[in-house]
């Protein structure tokens, strides 16, 4: 089964919802304390965490914008990747869902060994993306919302 069909078939997964410009900003504040912990915590692997929930909470304050819910961080990569393609790299994005991963790793396991390019990467690339997601938020149009909105209603 196609993910993207997948995630519109589950309780928490993607849904359309009333666009809320509160709710992305308060998920852009919620980006931001969590890179401001990634800048004052020393422990390499809260350190992944919290880079990553900048990165996502980020993310997630742009679908409130546009007005997506979804609970399922998978699935609200997958959006990205299949709806906002225009706005970010497939890098950018690839990295988001790679950033995901790490987290998981280093969240729930111990013994990771977490490669040290990717992990001076996160902190580099984190910030980037907060800005360009807050950046995005300020400039959507009702015409581009509107856009996306459709597309993700024909699926």
């Amino acid at each position: 089964m196609n993910a993207l069909n997948w995630c519109l078939k589950q309780k928490r997964g993607l849904k359309l919802i009333e666009s809320n410009s509160n709710l992305a900003e308060a998920y852009l504040k919620k980006a931001e304390e969590a890179m401001v912990t990634m800048n004052e915590i020393s422990d390499t692997s809260w350190k992944i965490s919290t880079a990553y929930y900048t990165m996502y909470f980020s993310l997630y304050s742009l679908l409130q914008k546009i007005g997506i819910k979804s609970e399922i961080h998978k699935c609200t990569i997958l959006f990205a990747q299949s709806y906002l393609s225009d706005y970010f790299s497939d890098e950018e994005l690839q990295f988001l869902e790679q950033a995901m991963e790490q987290r998981v790793e280093n969240q729930y396991y111990t013994n990771v060994n977490t490669d040290r390019d990717f992990y001076q990467r996160i902190f580099k690339e984190a910030p980037k993306f907060y800005v360009k997601c807050k950046n995005l938020i300020s400039c959507f149009t009702y015409k581009e919302i509107q856009h996306i909105r459709n597309l993700l209603n024909k699926h």
